[in-house]
C-alpha cells in the first residue's frame, strides 16, 4: 500500500472528513529529501493502515493548500484528526524517528 495523492478537489473528503487519523505529506517533484522520505512513508502507510492514512500533496500543483497550512519548507508532514492539524513534522527523517513522532497515532 502506498500513500495516495490528494489535491485541492479531494483534500476535504480524503483529509478533513476522514474518520481516521491522516498524515499529509506536503512535497514537490524537485525536492530530494521529499523523494528520500517517500518510500518510508509508504512503509508506514502499509504497516499502520488500520490506524493511519497517509496522503501526498504536491505543493507546486496545490499552492492554495500549501499556503493555507503555512508550508514554508518541505518535506513537511501534518497529522490531521477530525479535520484539525494535531502535529507537524518537518524534514526527512529515518523510519524509527518518524514512527516515534507518530507513536501517539499508530500505537
Amino acid at each position: 500500500m502506498t500513500a495516495r495523492s490528494v489535491d485541492q478537489s479531494s483534500f476535504e473528503q480524503e483529509v478533513i472528513n476522514n474518520e481516521k487519523t491522516v498524515m499529509v505529506d506536503f512535497w514537490a517533484e524537485w525536492c530530494g529529501p521529499c523523494r528520500a522520505v517517500s518510500p518510508i512513508l509508504d512503509q508506514i502507510a502499509t504497516e499502520h493502515a488500520e490506524k493511519l492514512d497517509i496522503v501526498k500533496l504536491n505543493v507546486d500543483e496545490n499552492p492554495e493548500l500549501a499556503m493555507k497550512y503555512q508550508i514554508t519548507s518541505i518535506p513537511a508532514m501534518k497529522v490531521f484528526q477530525q479535520g484539525e492539524v494535531v502535529k507537524t513534522v518537518i524534514g526527512a527523517k529515518p523510519k524509527p524517528v518518524l514512527e516515534a513522532d507518530l507513536a501517539a497515532y499508530i500505537a
